[in-house]
């Protein structure tokens, strides 16, 4: 039986790797993109909603899928302050989930980040901690949560940071063995090819997949 998949952050860089696979995809007959604004795409499996994430509750009718993909996140530097960043990484993202659990959905495929942590010392990987904390409350089938390092891939947005550190972590990459192999970068599309497999598989319960673990998960099969 096909199932409908919903995708929330398909303009971000793995959303943006994940959203064509979703749609090419035979689990699906339907695939439903929630965002600000819309994507200059056309596809007959497609239907876009523009949505008021602050007011996400007010759409809820509009949020019913068999499977939700949450590839919403930010920066610090981006979001602009601890509270704008909290309010992407943390707040839409619980209210997903809990919306999208309220209309029973089944699964809820999820990218944090690796060195998520409530009890952390860093503002970013506690907040990640707390969120993937709420979400596991929420009473899904199955949640599979996504830790990889740092991303590669082309983003929309400079992340100046991020570059020198993907251009370091490429040029270490040959040396970064053993128990250095976990902080690897890896490829979004590596992510969301990772993604899409978990749902696949059609499991249940909660499943936290390692930076490591999606490398090889993610690959072309």
């Amino acid at each position: 039986m096909q199932k409908t998949a919903l995708i929330a952050g398909a303009s971000g860089l793995v959303g943006s790797q994940l959203l064509p696979l979703l749609l090419a995809s035979e689990r699906y007959i339907r695939v439903i993109a929630v965002g600000r604004r819309p994507l200059p795409m056309v596809h007959p499996k497609l239907e876009q909603r523009i949505l008021d994430f602050d007011h996400l509750e007010d759409h809820r009718l509009e949020l019913i899928a068999d499977d939700v993909y949450c590839c919403l996140g930010t920066t610090l530097r981006q979001a602009g302050s601890k509270e704008a960043f909290y309010k992407v990484d943390y707040l839409y993202v619980v209210k997903l989930a809990a919306l999208t659990a309220s209309n029973f959905a089944a699964q809820f495929m999820l990218v944090s980040a690796m060195g998520a942590d409530a009890a952390s010392r860093f503002y970013y990987n506690k907040v990640k901690g707390e969120m993937e904390d709420a979400v596991r409350q929420t009473p899904f089938r199955a949640i599979h949560i996504f830790r990889p390092s740092l991303l590669l891939g082309q983003r929309a947005e400079k992340r100046t940071g991020e570059q020198i550190g993907a251009v370091l972590l490429r040029l270490l990459r040959p040396v970064l063995l053993g128990p250095l192999r976990p902080y690897r970068a890896i490829e979004a599309g590596v992510v969301a090819r990772a993604m899409l497999s978990a749902a696949e598989d059609d499991g249940g319960g909660l499943r936290i997949h390692t930076s490591a673990a999606i490398a090889q998960e993610g690959q072309l099969r």
